[in-house]
């Protein structure tokens, strides 16, 4: 005969924030078993509490007994001696007798500036305690210094908007390069053609047809009269603006390629492809001189300094990837984003670049690539492309369905004109709005409450 079944209790579900309090509980009477007991005074750390106190308040110098603050009678719990913790942070000489007794918690707001010689109470908000029976109960957070949120407020810039829209291509838009001298752009379609428009009117100047597939790349050289494109057809073009044709083909991709980019003083170009690797040319011999392998996925983001890290590349693998152009390695990897970085642009002047995902878009430094904030404005969609001026005006293009698309943005040489290309065919050109003011377009900046570190 079988033998009797146990019924197993229902599990009363919990919540992961009352499992982790547990935890911590648990994790205390492990490793503290006097855990109801206050920890004995710690002489060196008063010091180093009170030093830090002085200079906070008065600004590294060290007080005189007469701008000293009056100390009050310590505690005499048993247990405690002089040794222990007293108010850290002081309230101003100023307190009348009611303030002294009171029994809430007292915040000091910001006092009126001061002249940078006078010696005084910091112009930072400090917290003093005065409850009664908790003198001697001081945490950690009580005695630091207390530092309000500083969010920089954003320099106003004009509204831009659209001045000029301009129809020949039969396919999708998909990128742009301006030439060094600003006369002239150029774009690539899905319709299998580069098309070269004058910057000032807007007229078409030439076609150039070459690929089979959609152009995705495009590249205009300052050192040479040379055009490059790579689209995916798996083909990486150079074209001779002088003759107006292909001079030479880089082969080795081993599927569509997605982005490119020239370096600024050697003659190597980049591409990068689905095939997840980076690959580096030399124009002039058309020879491979890198494949820049190591991400998972697409490599659709590429560009070049002239100082290392010389290759910066973001992948469909959700990570940002350093290289050393000398060697051909991997210098670091930036695991930032949780979603494909479709699209970074670098800062024209500063050292840093910004990188654009779905989840977020983010600020590093250069060269060690350390994180410095997200954008306080997220983009709730794919974001295909971005452009930064020298003003520090940085614009974005996405998609939000498959019609209603900007798959490349570029400022012009001079940064004050931009140009966006899009899914309905057609190219915009934008302008800062100059008959705007501060007060017709205030800025509608709130600081944030709660900043996504990544």
């Amino acid at each position: 005969m079988p033998g009797p079944t146990l019924e197993m209790e229902p599990v009363e579900p919990q919540s992961l924030k009352k499992l982790s309090f547990k935890s911590l509980k648990r994790a205390r009477d492990l490793f503290s078993p006097a855990h109801g007991e206050l920890a004995p005074p710690d002489p060196e750390s008063k010091r180093i509490r009170t030093s830090h106190k002085i200079s906070v308040e008065y600004g590294g110098i060290e007080p005189t007994a007469s701008q000293k603050p009056p100390r009050r009678a310590e505690s005499s719990a048993p247990g405690r001696g002089p040794q222990g913790p007293s108010n850290a942070l002081a309230l101003p000489d100023s307190r009348d007798s009611s303030t002294e007794g009171a029994q809430n918690a007292l915040v000091v707001g910001p006092s009126a500036p001061r002249a940078p010689n006078d010696v005084g109470i910091s112009g930072r908000g400090t917290l003093a305690v005065s409850a009664p029976g908790s003198s001697e109960r001081y945490s950690t957070s009580a005695l630091m210094e207390r530092i309000p949120s500083r969010w920089p407020r954003p320099v106003w810039h004009a509204p831009w908007k659209i001045y000029r829209v301009i129809s020949g291509h039969l396919g999708w838009v998909r990128s742009i390069a301006f030439d060094p001298s600003n006369k002239w752009f150029c774009t690539g379609s899905a319709d299998r053609t580069i098309k070269i428009w004058d910057v000032g009117t807007g007229t078409l100047q030439l076609s150039l047809t070459g690929h089979i597939e959609q152009i995705r790349g495009l590249a205009v050289s300052s050192r040479h009269t040379y055009m490059f494109s790579a689209g995916d057809d798996k083909l990486v073009k150079c074209w001779d603006l002088e003759q107006n044709k292909v001079i030479r083909s880089y082969h080795g991709h081993l599927s569509g390629v997605y982005c490119l980019a020239l370096h600024p003083t050697l003659d190597v170009l980049l591409t990068g492809g689905r095939d997840s690797v980076c690959r580096v040319w030399d124009i002039r011999s058309k020879m491979q001189v890198h494949a820049l392998s190591g991400h998972d996925n697409t490599v659709c983001s590429v560009f070049t300094r002239p100082t290392d890290p010389q290759v910066i590349t973001g992948s469909h693998d959700s990570t940002i990837k350093f290289w050393d152009l000398r060697y051909g390695k991997t210098m670091s990897t930036l695991t930032h984003h949780k979603k494909s970085v479709r699209a970074m642009a670098q800062h024209p002047k500063e050292n840093c670049f910004a990188s654009a995902s779905a989840d977020n878009i983010k600020k590093f430094n250069l060269p060690k690539g350390e994180f410095l904030h997200n954008m306080l404005s997220q983009q709730k969609t794919i974001i295909n492309a971005m452009a930064v001026n020298e003003d520090g005006v940085m614009a974005t293009g996405g998609s939000l369905d498959s019609e209603a698309a900007i798959y490349a943005l570029s400022y012009d040489v001079t940064g004050t004109r931009l140009v966006s290309c899009e899914a309905d065919k057609t190219i915009k050109m934008w302008k800062q709005d100059e008959n705007a003011t501060p007060e017709t377009h205030p800025l509608n900046f709130r600081p944030p409450k709660d900043i996504r570190r990544f």
